[in-house]
């Protein structure tokens, strides 16, 4: 007797699409390079919060937005990357609501992230959500509304003192007062190790209004990450075919405006002590922009009189993310973008996972021109310094190559 499709695809779940069986390569790769002897900390581990819409809006506070989103889940997810599961080959997407978790004190998220942490064999992840990434394309209010119920729902339901699921709260930037409301709140809570802004969006990053979010968030000693994406309705990025080209633009596009305004307005120098990180959008652009920006810079000073060093400089000072990490038949290529970057220093691992185009720590150790040191830092140590994350409980005598 043919089973029932939902009980067939759980059965496929349980016996060949769980995080396990998805991984098993990941696992083996770690086991065979021997990735234990030092902490690994993913800068960009995902989870999909639209599966726990019904419990975000629990947390919204405007009683008609309260009742349209209990009517209709997918108010809080915003569709961004409708595409990307590729007409189902990707079954992380479809089957993922399917895979089991215990039945504890812990949130389903937190059993979904350490199962797949484990498989990869990362010590610790930074989380971000996915469809609210994309939440700075609503009206101002909305946007402060819902990051505002999804903080409030990740401090009750992820945040932890000691967990190895690290929170960074998403930040209504749309909204500067709510924003620095929000930074304000949760600013010196310890079970938050940062704070982050959807990058897709048209607002200026210098605008007077942020000053007061960056000096604060600054006094704090957490970082700023700025979240790229892509927006297929936006006008030039709508003319791109087939998608491939809309996420191969649109990942980097916003993260590459924002970056230039952020330098060119001196706001390196406004807050010298502030760790700016940018997060997936690659790297093979940072090269680039700082080729472009140092050849205008030298032509045009007078438009950012603030400025005392080449813009590529001010580049080396902020953070950068791996994935998706672009690696050409040329390694040369990519060994010169880590220089650009000040790779030793500066660059954090990213998984992405559960996305499609998610990286493996290997991706990383396996490469011919990085020394261990280097390996080790962009793999933990850089992310450690970043994010204040204590390792002493999975690593009681840790200290970083040197």
């Amino acid at each position: 007797m043919e089973l029932p499709t939902s009980d067939r695809m759980r059965k496929e779940v349980v016996e060949g699409y769980s995080t396990d069986k998805m991984l098993k390569a990941a696992a083996r790769m770690r086991d065979e390079r021997g990735l234990s002897d030092f902490p690994i900390i993913d800068a960009d581990a995902h989870h999909y919060e639209s599966e726990s819409n019904r419990e975000i809006a629990e947390f919204i506070d405007d009683e008609v937005l309260y009742h349209q989103a209990m009517s209709n889940p997918g108010l809080l997810s915003t569709g961004r990357g409708t595409l990307q599961p590729m007409g189902g080959r990707i079954t992380r997407y479809p089957l993922r609501p399917l895979e089991q978790t215990p039945a504890d004190d812990d949130h389903r998220d937190i059993h979904l992230t350490h199962r797949f942490m484990d498989a990869m064999g990362t010590d610790y992840g930074v989380l971000y959500p996915t469809g609210l990434l994309s939440v700075g394309l609503t009206s101002p209010s909305m946007e402060a509304t819902l990051c505002r119920a999804y903080s409030r729902w990740m401090m009750e339901n992820i945040a932890t003192d000691s967990s190895r699921v690290k929170v960074l709260l998403q930040l209504p930037f749309g909204n500067p007062e709510e924003a620095y409301k929000l930074a304000l709140e949760y600013g010196d809570d310890p079970r938050v190790c940062g704070f982050h802004v959807g990058s897709v969006r048209y607002n200026k990053v210098h605008d007077n209004a942020y000053m007061k979010i960056y000096s604060l968030i600054e006094e704090t000693g957490k970082p700023l990450s700025f979240h790229s994406g892509f927006n297929p309705n936006d006008p030039f990025m709508s003319a791109g075919e087939p998608f491939i080209v809309m996420h191969a633009l649109g990942f980097t596009l916003f993260n590459v405006l924002h970056l230039c305004n952020w330098i060119c307005n001196g706001l390196n120098e406004r807050f010298p002590k502030l760790k700016v990180v940018w997060t997936e959008s690659g790297l093979a652009w940072v090269p680039w922009i700082a080729q472009r920006l140092d050849s205008d810079y030298r032509m045009r000073s007078s438009e950012c009189p603030l400025l005392k060093k080449l813009p590529s400089e001010y580049i080396q000072d902020m953070f950068y993310t791996t994935q998706p990490m672009e690696v050409p038949n040329d390694l040369s290529l990519l060994e010169s973008t880590f220089k650009v970057i000040k790779a030793e220093t500066q660059l954090l691992w990213g998984s992405d996972y559960p996305h499609w185009d998610m990286e493996l720590p290997s991706v990383i150790y396996d490469l011919p021109f990085l020394d261990e040191k280097t390996k080790r830092n962009i793999l933990g140590e850089n992310a450690r310094k970043v994010f204040n994350i204590d390792v002493s409980d999975r690593y009681p005598d840790y200290s970083p190559l040197v």
